[in-house]
């Protein structure tokens, strides 16, 4: 078995791996069952990508996060790993291809989708395919009592019937104790290893502030603070206006949101990443699988619904270690809209069923038709035909998911795929009547293996870079060959799409599990109030706050959050006190003072100090308040 520092040295270029990772790494090589929390750019590939590869065989990874398996596939393959991705939206044909692929080669990494692992496809290739680990990314999300439960996650429990000895590894970047319980429990952990690394971020600085006016207070924290920073919006429309309104103070910034065009979304972040924009002004959507360690700060101009979303976002600020700031900016109607949110989060039974039957006819499906089906879901304009309301819509169809009954995906993505459909005499006299499309056929056959025999994923742009021209000349080129009965191409595709799990039943029959509904209305409920109480704690830590929700009893107060700062500037030494304790006495011997002209005599005095004395000397019942409000000596 190759040395695992080997492997970090020769394939990730590190030296040293980083807090807890080897421990993680060596208790997996060891077979046992290992939950790892880790936060948000705390390492989590590298805890299964080095053990797969110190061992023979396939590691499975199951991870809910298109974008990221995407992104993760390629940079193996960088690598010279061979990987491969199976998620929503494929067709049969490439699942299968991809399936064949991986039985038949010496394939390291296969990312999937839950919702494919008990799909009979999937099972019966399973056998073949020499599963050595199970790494099941985003653990939290097989908790129905967390706070992003995804029904899929369930089934992993049943794959593990299929791979009784194969060891599974947990990660996540943020599950309570009880979800910690929870998921080792669901995935029916055997000799279960729980690592866990401290929630506290050192060079992280917390704030919280009460504001009138967010965008002032924005624009006043970004003139404060230097370097590239992140602004979470609940609102795509939010995101847009606050990026056009800093735009309009001459500071560069850009919005970005799930609704965009994937290929918008790519742009617009690859400009931050690069730093040609300052400023991403965006929904929770941005920021999964994005490693940019030098953002200085992270504001959210509403406030989230858990602490674990917050800490999650938070936590994108200073992954280079350096001093960076986490704001959270709020108003009463912000924890008022918080407090009544349940009631739009868990809509009633009549609700849920009349968008069960809107989209029945929207997708003109009729009874007993559908299981298994993808359709393609404009969800804008369903519900504009439909007259739907946006909140009822998509906590009725995550209601529907959480009992089984279709999955709304929002985020599909299918890269563009090619295949040769003719043969090579054909071929060879299309290059010749047709010089212009020569430089791209020979393009394709070179750079892409195997693309006579089955649909291969190809990239314009990369083609465009090869051939020295735009993506949009290579599409053309494309359409051309595609309509010459050359190729088959299909373009890529980033079209929300609808996944039925059961054939179509009338509405009325539609049953909800309303224990388990409820059950999770209540969690939601406690996740509110712990939110609302981080934003209104007055003093303590707010690191401490958050990592002792997370069960980190051992972390400390972080002397740099809002709270630690206003403690340190309250705190008085015995000379300060000894001063003070003076001068009140001196100032109200001969006479009472209103409390207000008291404070402007301490002039120079922070009133925080001045109260202390002022508080501590009542205690002493050596001064006292009148009625009036005015302080005597006794």
């Amino acid at each position: 078995m190759p040395a695992i520092h080997s492997i970090l040295k020769q394939y990730w270029g590190f030296d040293y791996f980083r807090p807890l990772q080897e421990e993680i790494i060596r208790s997996v090589l060891a077979g046992n069952d290992t939950l790892a929390l880790l936060p948000t750019g705390g390492g989590k590939s590298v805890c299964y990508q080095v053990p797969a590869m110190a061992t023979e065989g396939t590691c499975l990874v199951i991870s809910p996060l298109i974008a990221l398996m995407k992104d993760q596939v390629e940079n193996l393959r960088r690598k010279g790993i061979t990987a491969y991705a199976i998620f929503s939206g494929m067709t049969r044909k490439e699942v299968i291809n991809v399936l064949k692929v991986v039985t038949e080669s010496n394939c390291r990494f296969l990312y999937v989708s839950p919702e494919r692992l008990e799909t009979k496809l999937f099972k019966e290739y399973l056998p073949g395919m020499g599963i050595s680990l199970i790494a099941v990314d985003e653990a939290h999300c097989i908790s129905q009592w967390g706070y992003d439960f995804r029904p899929p996650y369930l089934r992993i429990a049943a794959l593990r019937e299929e791979l009784p000895h194969v060891p599974v590894l947990a990660l996540t970047a943020s599950a309570t104790p009880d979800v910690q319980k929870d998921i080792c429990e669901k995935l029916v952990f055997h000799h279960e290893q729980i690592f866990r690394q401290s929630f506290e971020r050192a060079n992280l600085s917390y704030s919280v502030f009460k504001v009138e006016s967010k965008i002032n207070k924005i624009i006043e924290i970004l003139q404060k603070v230097p370097g590239t920073g992140i602004i979470y919006c609940r609102s795509r429309k939010r995101a847009r206006e606050i990026s056009e309104l800093l735009q309009l103070q001459h500071i560069s910034a850009d919005y970005y949101h799930a609704g965009l065009p994937q290929e918008e979304r790519n742009h617009k972040q690859e400009r931050w990443i690069n730093n040609q924009i300052r400023v991403i002004v965006c929904t929770n959507a941005f920021g999964m699988g994005i490693d940019k360690p030098d953002v200085r700060s992270v504001i959210h101009a509403d406030v989230p619904d858990c602490l674990e979303n917050y800490y999650q976002e938070a936590g994108r600020a200073g992954r280079d270690g350096k001093i960076s700031y986490a704001v959270l900016l709020f108003d009463e109607n912000d924890l008022a809209e918080l407090e009544l949110s349940a009631k739009q989060r868990f809509p009633a039974i009549e609700d849920i069923r009349a968008v069960y039957q809107s989209v029945a006819n929207y997708l003109q499906l009729p009874t007993g038709a559908g299981e298994g089906q993808y359709y393609d879901f404009d969800i804008a304009d369903f519900m504009r035909k439909f007259k739907l309301q946006s909140h009822t819509t998509l906590y009725s169809l995550k209601a529907l998911e959480q009992d089984s009954w279709m999955a709304f995906n929002e985020q599909v993505f299918l890269s563009s795929s090619v295949q040769f459909t003719t043969d090579k005499n054909y071929l060879h006299q299309f290059e010749q009547s047709h010089p212009g499309l020569e430089p791209l056929v020979k393009t394709l056959l070179r750079a892409y293996e195997g693309i006579y025999d089955q649909p291969v994923p190809v990239s314009e742009k990369f083609i465009a870079g090869l051939l020295k021209t735009d993506a949009a000349a290579v599409k053309k080129q494309l359409g051309e060959l595609y309509q010459s009965g050359l190729i088959d191409y299909q373009p890529q595709k980033d079209t929300p799409q609808i996944l039925l799990l059961r054939s179509r039943i009338k509405a009325e029959d539609i049953t909800i599990n309303m224990a388990a509904f409820n059950q999770r209305k209540e969690r939601y409920l406690q996740r509110v109030k712990e939110i609302i109480r981080y934003v209104k704690e007055p003093t303590g830590c707010r690191s401490r706050i958050i990592g002792v929700y997370f069960g980190d009893e051992q972390i400390k107060d972080c002397g740099s959050c809002d709270n630690c700062l206003r403690q340190k500037a309250e705190r008085l030494t015995k000379e300060e006190f000894y001063q003070l304790h003076q001068l009140v006495v001196d100032l109200v011997k001969h006479e009472p003072l209103p409390v207000k002209e008291l404070l402007q005599k301490l002039n120079g005095v922070k009133k925080e100090k001045a109260w202390k004395v002022i508080e501590f000397l009542q205690a002493e019942n050596k001064i006292e308040m009148d009625a009036g409000g005015s302080v005597r000596l006794k």
